[in-house]
């Protein structure tokens, strides 16, 4: 029997050991995610001769873009990606946008997926490159930015 108060089977996990896939291939191994949450409006409905509160019911769920960044790689994946979701790959396919599953999986020390977010519907709406500087010596870096239609949450182990 799994004890409800103890976090995905005893440890607590790790927030630095993660995967990010792309229809459930690997694609990318990245330092930081974020923007992973979801928020849900509330509408207020006024009922006459009710004075001492507003009805307050759910609205629209908000799912905000997430931000992955890492270090650069030599790997072309997300930037073709990125490529094929805009452009003349774009309209080489009739301007239809191949919509795709995403996962953020996190992962223990033994490397054991113990959970993840499956979004709904992603697409990349921005990459930015490095920052180059004769005078600086701090690592190369890139960032991807994804839109989506919400996610699923899923305990793994």
């Amino acid at each position: 029997m799994v004890d409800s108060a103890t976090p995905l089977g005893g440890d607590l996990p790790s927030a630095a050991r993660f995967l990010f896939e792309l229809d459930g291939v690997e694609v990318g191994v990245f330092r930081e995610v974020r923007g992973l949450h979801v928020s849900i409006s509330v509408a207020e409905i006024a009922e006459g001769g009710q004075n001492g509160f507003s009805h307050r019911v759910p609205g629209r769920m908000s799912w905000p873009n997430v931000v992955f960044r890492r270090g650069v790689t030599d790997g072309n994946a997300l930037f073709d990606w990125f490529n094929r979701s805009s452009g003349e790959a774009f309209a080489a396919n009739q301007n239809k946008l191949a919509r795709s599953t995403g996962a953020i999986t996190a992962v223990d020390a033994t490397g054991a997926r113990t959970r993840a977010w499956e979004l709904i519907d992603v697409f990349p709406v921005r990459w930015q490159g490095p920052d180059f500087s004769v005078d600086s010596s701090s690592t190369l870096e890139e960032e991807l930015e994804i839109t989506h239609h919400g996610f699923r949450a899923k305990t793994l182990s």
